[in-house]
């Protein structure tokens, strides 16, 4: 994600980390949840890349891009009818389902329709909120007490330091986001990477980088400034960790789900 972090100064939280930082299938699977299954642990990056580039363009319209658009279902909760093997949804995913919305894909081979499969299994994997979260609440905490607009902006208020928002419900589903304010380590885009150097005369200095090439290194620090070093004047230089904490350690499990399903809504248009 994106990486939500906060406070009411507009870089309390990396100035604070300053100092950190130099130191170190359809309308029939309806309402039964089952846990992401062992053989999902089998499955590559290939076959889950693979199954959701099958799912957006087949699936998507009618179950969502987080697979909770059909009543009961919620792919993204691991939310089925009933526990069907991977080998039962591949088939429905085929077959279709006769007298419901879902149609057959008789050109989809049973391999295509298993990494489809696979890419659900991942949806559900190692998510912990287990309530839906309400967009309004979640926008209240994320200007207030979750502090995220002194890292972020959406729609030009708030800080550059972190990555923009504005449009990261069209980019993240909702186990994505989910997993970035619980565990902002776990996983950064490479847009949103840390860098710090060392200036030859010991100064540091650290920030979101935005480019790096064999001469120079340009960044944004964490006073929002553009800033841009010739690698022969530094003595070191490197990624560093993202200074975002861990939302649970500010915020509730139902106050997270309430900012996830805010920063859903987040998808380029003007303010409501």
């Amino acid at each position: 994600m994106a990486e939500c972090t906060g406070g009411a100064s507009s870089t309390a939280p990396f100035r604070r980390a300053r100092t950190w930082l130099s130191r170190a299938g359809a309308a029939a699977l309806s309402a039964a949840a089952v846990p992401a299954l062992v053989s999902a642990q089998h499955a590559t990056a290939f076959d889950v890349a693979d199954g959701r580039r099958v799912y957006e363009a087949s699936c998507a319209n009618c179950h969502g891009p987080d697979g909770n658009l059909i009543a009961g279902i919620d792919f993204g909760r691991g939310l089925y009818r009933r526990p069907y093997s991977n080998d039962e949804l591949a088939a429905l995913i085929v077959a279709g389902l006769p007298n419901t919305p879902m149609p057959p894909n008789p050109g989809m081979s049973r391999d295509q329709a298993l990494r489809v499969v696979e890419y659900l299994r991942s949806m559900g994997a190692g998510r912990e909120l287990a309530a839906d979260g309400d967009p309004r609440r979640g926008r209240a905490l994320f200007a207030g007490k979750g502090e995220c607009l002194d890292c972020h902006a959406v729609r030009g208020e708030g800080s550059r330091v972190g990555p923009d928002l504005t449009r990261i419900g069209l980019l993240r589903r909702a186990g994505e986001l989910e997993r970035s304010l619980l565990e902002p380590k776990a996983e950064i885009q490479a847009e949103n990477r840390f860098y710090e150097v060392v200036q030859k005369n010991g100064e540091r200095v650290a920030g979101r980088l935005l480019n790096r090439d064999t001469f120079t290194v340009q960044l944004i620090d964490l006073d929002e400034r553009l800033r841009s070093f010739r690698i022969a004047d530094l003595r070191e230089h490197g990624f560093a960790d993202t200074p975002m904490p861990s939302a649970r350690d500010k915020l509730s499990m139902q106050e997270i789900a309430d900012v996830v399903s805010y920063l859903l809504t987040l998808r380029g248009e003007a303010a409501p």
